[in-house]
């Protein structure tokens, strides 16, 4: 497992490891191709060839496009798209070797229907989207699926903090009347990365309660 944020993702690790499982914390810059290689060799060495690549990183750089410099432009395409082209390129070789494979992409509810202030993250979105129907045809012939899940507004510590008339409002105008949890988001991706997903791929899953249909 990797993230920025080193101490976060070494107690998610210990968490795995209580519970049974086998993990390894440790920093990597998705931006950065040079980390991206020498993170996948520690994962190889440690735990042999890969089975599912998850593409969850990304961050937010909101602007009004007439206002948005380039540096805010550049930042979020180059962790949210470029990353993903480091990371799924690193590994689908293996994975086109063993003739099998996962690759699941992180998209968002914004990059189907956009939102104001969110053209850079927006434009990211949408790509992965495009990105992700693109390599399922590539590879769809090597039994490795590709697919998306785009989630709609999530219960976040930055969701928790909106003012309780902005949070009304926008509960309001979800069908299901809640925000989602990081659970029903992560029961999504498990789904994918299962052997009763098999048949899937190309696939974008909604899970935005009903918000964007």
């Amino acid at each position: 497992m990797a993230a920025r944020s080193l101490s976060a993702i070494q107690e998610c690790a210990e968490a795995i490891r209580t519970n049974g499982g086998a993990s390894l914390a440790f920093q990597m810059d998705i931006s950065n191709p040079d980390q991206i290689k020498e993170g996948i060799a520690q994962i190889r060495e440690h735990f042999g060839e890969i089975d599912i690549l998850v593409n969850n990183a990304g961050i937010v750089r909101d602007n009004l496009l007439l206002r948005m410099k380039e540096e805010e432009w550049k930042a979020v395409l180059s962790t949210n798209l470029d990353g993903v082209y480091y990371a799924t390129k690193a590994v689908i070789g293996g994975m086109i070797r063993q003739r099998f494979g996962r690759v699941i992409n992180i998209a968002s509810v914004v990059g189907q229907m956009g939102n104001a202030g969110q053209t850079n993250y927006v434009a990211s979105k949408s790509g992965l989207i495009g990105f992700t129907k693109a390599l399922a045809r590539e590879l769809g012939g090597r039994n490795v699926t590709v697919n998306a899940v785009a989630p709609g507004f999530i219960e976040t510590d930055m969701t928790r903090d909106l003012p309780e008339k902005t949070r009304s409002e926008l509960e309001a105008s979800i069908p299901l009347r809640r925000l989602g949890s990081v659970e029903d988001v992560a029961f999504g991706v498990r789904f994918l990365a299962s052997k009763e997903a098999g048949y899937i791929t190309g696939h974008v899953l909604n899970i935005n309660g009903g918000i964007y249909m």
